[in-house]
């Protein structure tokens, strides 16, 4: 069965009979999996753009960013983190290809959408993100650090990090929500003001007619949808592999409290 929605920040879903966990948003299945070929095509582009030798622009940008990655994992969590690389990557260009997808001429296949609108999505990867922080931390601390990492403050006595622990339980629980959150946040905030954009312009018609309303709201438009998808875009995807990153070298803490 397949439903429809027409508010704002809603997904037209279909549902297989079994309940909420059966139930998917189809547009977003749909966009994600454009997305996912999108970053597969640009990753197989920029692999076939490494050569020896002097590099070319699209090689040059690649490397800077590469090795501006790998001296933050260096310098933030450790020489032996050099793992976080193709993740972090990987994420940061996933999500910038799933944001820009707005540049595509939505009006002509209207079941696409920008895949990060999606909370369910955000979740997804923070969840991800979130569970191999998890292990990360249980295979450089052991289980019995990776328990005791719970208790911090470390420089405190025992008898008053107790009181601690529930709160420490909740920041790491409340992570890959506000991972989620933060991102999905900001891509659908740009969407509402798109909408806010376009009802202006329609309010505006009695008062500069359709001409001038329709030239204003397009001009709006594209402004926006210019610096929302390309500017914040880009910085939300930044800001989401460098929160991957911060959170790696949380996973650390207490490494050498254990040592002393």
């Amino acid at each position: 069965m397949i439903h429809a929605e027409g508010s704002l920040g809603s997904h037209p879903t279909i549902d297989l009979g079994c309940g909420t966990l059966c139930t998917f948003n189809y547009d977003s299945l749909i966009s994600s999996a454009v997305a996912v070929l999108a970053t597969l095509g640009v990753a197989f582009w920029l692999r076939s753009n490494l050569r020896e030798g002097e590099p070319g622009r699209v090689q040059a940008v690649f490397e800077f960013g590469y090795e501006s990655l790998r001296n933050l994992i260096r310098t933030n969590v450790s020489e032996d983190a050099l793992f976080i690389i193709p993740l972090a990557l990987t994420l940061f260009l996933y999500i910038l290809v799933a944001n820009w997808i707005e540049f595509l001429p939505l009006g002509l296949v209207p079941i696409l959408h920008g895949a990060n609108a999606d909370l369910n999505q955000t979740l997804a990867m923070a969840l991800v993100v979130i569970a191999v922080v998890q292990w990360y931390s249980v295979r450089v601390l052991g289980w019995p650090g990776y328990l005791r990492r719970f208790t911090k403050p470390f420089e405190l006595p025992w008898a008053a990090r107790i009181f601690f622990t529930p709160l420490n339980i909740l920041e790491e629980l409340t992570k890959p929500v506000t991972l989620a959150m933060r991102l999905f946040g900001n891509i659908f905030a740009g969407t509402a003001i798109i909408g806010l954009i376009v009802g202006f312009s329609a309010l505006s018609l009695p008062l500069i007619g359709t001409v001038g309303g329709t030239i204003i709201g397009s001009v709006l438009l594209i402004v926006w949808k210019a610096f929302d998808v390309l500017f914040i875009g880009f910085i939300q995807a930044f800001i989401f592999m460098l929160l991957t990153v911060v959170y790696f070298a949380a996973a650390r803490e207490g490494l050498e409290h254990q040592h002393h």
